[in-house]
């Protein structure tokens, strides 16, 4: 039977899916080889933003707050583990199960809110990683604003060297930063009493908005995302022992990266207390924190490690961030965008706030904006969190692998939490605003009145969804047909043999249908192409093997079979390399084909951009007919 070919891949990150073995028979071994996808995440857990809300809740309330880092440790290490969890037994990511059981409306509505959540991460590492170049080198905060646009080409870098790679550097970033902050605490002397107390739960109006923009540090929703698509770059078998396996080894991983989190979060806090608040010393931005560490704990070694720090988290930051928006656009939208042109959007759309900051603000401005671009992530956290619960706890969904009630109601109250203290901050804020108006009351209560209707019914149709519809709504991938019977074709020359290059998209029907068509009148083989240009085909070639690659191969040798079956004779050909139309170029010098078949995509101006042009380039390298079929509508 011809197989359903997706206009996508079907898989997360699909250059490097299923890339990294895990069948080894030592315990060890096959724990080193699972390790990798909680650290990579983790790096959310202590950006820059968790920098200036530690900073900001140790200098102003001391210990008090450290109660907040624990819960919220807690509450990330429960919500991982279920993001991790419906990545193996599913396959599906967080995004593009959201898709599947959303409407579209609702759909798209999670997708905007996702990609705010990940413009302000994005804030806040921009501004961490420029106070890091001023800190270390002296550099405006204007012009390391700036200069962080190119960390772009760094990303484009390492995500052509495998995720092994890239989870390497990550790995070595956090423990620079873990080391320095390890040696911070050491030259602090916390009070070890009053650290203890800190452990009891206590919170009021004034220290609400610190609380919140903790969490919203900590607890960052596209890493709910991207954890459910890093743990599908690991090579898991389909019986309910390897997925139980892969998932025990995968609780591990991230016991141990977020209680590595949880240190150097506690670090900063413990440090700024001890350091700040108990010398009444206010903090009123990050460069003030650490021009005051050198005096206060007598030597300058401080203070160039908290700047090393800082950079350090800034930067592996950026990694996790381009992977993370790479997954939301492509599973909510089935949009795929050249990574670079993905992280230089997002990088833009971060970069015009943080400068404007600067220039009209100062220094002590980006401080404030650090930790509101927290706050904006904690708003964002229950549209991520509760889609998880639901479709964690469904057993159409999960199986065997369903949460248990115990799960559940750990769950459920993590959520109801977060809305807890989303509400109570909406609150205490919208009556400041309403205090200070004045004249403008009237427009401050309108917005604040459509604002909180908006975020209430969307997220009452979250919550209540599975109930509220009437039967599973569910994605359906549409088979492609290959049409029995085409308009006739008169031709004016013979074609003995017919090139049809494949992209494994629904332009496919439209190239195959009118190549079939020809076939038919003249006699002829048709050779279906198709080029695998992933990282893996571009550093082994024909030796590489993904489940992005298997997947091609079974769709392109199943619509071979299927043709056979129609009397027609057929040849599949794979090709690996970097650019489409070289290799395809290439294939018409080898094979001699009398006529090639491409499908437009009707695409032109700025999508040539984003998706190439490979018949305008082609067209120029072959000198056989070639023949475009326009997509149809």
């Amino acid at each position: 039977m011809l197989r359903d070919p997706p206009i996508d891949s079907g898989y997360s990150l699909p250059e490097v899916n299923r890339s990294v073995a895990t069948s080894h028979a030592n315990f060890w071994r096959r724990l080193i080889a699972f390790a990798g996808p909680a650290y990579l995440v983790s790096v959310g857990y202590m950006d820059p933003g968790n920098w200036a809300t530690d900073l900001e809740g140790g200098a102003r309330f001391g210990y008090r707050l450290i109660w907040v880092l624990v819960v919220s440790n807690l509450m990330a290490l429960l919500l991982q583990t279920l993001s991790s969890r419906l990545g193996i037994v599913t396959r599906r990511d967080l995004a593009q199960a959201c898709r599947d059981e959303y409407p579209r409306a609702v759909s798209y509505a999670l997708w905007i809110l996702c990609e705010l959540a990940i413009v302000a991460c994005d804030l806040a590492e921009v501004l961490g990683a420029a106070i890091g170049l001023n800190l270390l080198f002296h550099l405006p905060m204007l012009a390391g604003v700036l200069v962080t646009a190119a960390d772009t080409l760094l990303v484009l870098w390492f995500t052509r060297m495998g995720i092994r790679v890239i989870e390497a550097f990550v790995l070595a970033l956090i423990a620079t930063i873990a080391g320095c902050f390890a040696f911070e605490i050491f030259l602090s002397r916390p009070d070890l009493p009053e650290v203890i107390t800190g452990l009891v739960p206590r919170l009021n109006s004034s220290s609400i908005y610190i609380a919140v923009a903790i969490f919203g540090a900590t607890v960052m929703p596209h890493n709910l995302y991207l954890h459910s698509a890093l743990v599908q770059t690991r090579q898991i078998g389909d019986t309910r022992n390897e997925k139980r396996s892969a998932c025990w080894y995968n609780f591990l991983d991230s016991a141990v990266a977020l209680n590595g989190a949880l240190f150097v979060n506690a670090a900063i806090l413990i440090m700024s207390a001890a350091v700040f608040f108990s010398r009444h010393i206010v903090v009123t931005e990050i460069q003030q924190a650490h021009q005051l560490l050198a005096p206060l704990l007598g030597t300058t070694a401080a203070s160039v490690l908290f700047g090393l720090a800082l950079l350090c988290s800034g930067q592996s930051s950026t990694l996790t961030g381009t992977m993370a928006g790479q997954i939301v656009m492509e599973g909510f939208l089935r949009f795929r965008m050249q990574p670079w042109l993905r992280r230089a959007v997002t990088r833009c759309l971060a970069i015009t706030p943080a400068a404007f900051t600067i220039y009209f603000a100062g220094d002590a401005g980006t401080y404030q904006l650090i930790i509101l671009s927290q706050v904006v992530i904690n708003f964002q956290l229950p549209f991520a969190v509760i889609p998880l619960v639901q479709f964690t706890s469904d057993r159409n969904r999960m199986g065997e692998f369903a949460n248990g009630l115990w799960l559940r109601c750990a769950a459920w109250l993590s959520a109801a939490f977060i809305l807890a203290l989303n509400a109570w901050l909406i609150w205490d804020e919208a009556a400041g605003w309403l205090a200070h108006a004045g004249t403008y009351r009237p427009f401050v209560v309108a917005g604040c009145v459509a604002g909180s209707l908006g975020f209430v019914a969307l997220l009452v149709i979250t919550g209540f969804w599975p109930w509220l519809r009437k039967s599973h709504l569910r994605s359906a991938r549409v088979a492609l047909q290959i049409p029995n019977e085409s308009a006739p074709v008169f031709p004016t020359r013979a074609y003995a043999s017919i090139l049809v290059p494949l992209d494994h998209s629904e332009s496919d029907q439209e190239a195959l249908g009118n190549a079939l068509a020809l076939a038919r009148l003249h006699g002829s083989k048709l050779v279906l192409l198709h080029v695998e240009e992933g990282i893996p085909s571009q550093l082994f070639g024909s030796l590489s093997s993904t489940a992005e690659i298997a997947e091609g191969q079974d769709y392109l040798h199943n619509l071979a079979a299927s043709l056979r079956e129609q009397k027609v004779s057929v040849e599949a050909v794979v090709r690996h390399g970097k650019s489409p139309a070289s290799e395809i170029a290439e294939a018409v010098r080898e094979l001699r084909p009398d006529l090639v078949v491409m499908a437009s995509h009707g695409h032109s101006g700025l999508k040539d951009l984003i998706f190439g042009t490979t018949i305008n380039s082609l067209r120029h390298r072959v000198k056989v007919p070639l023949l475009i079929v326009r997509q149809g509508e």
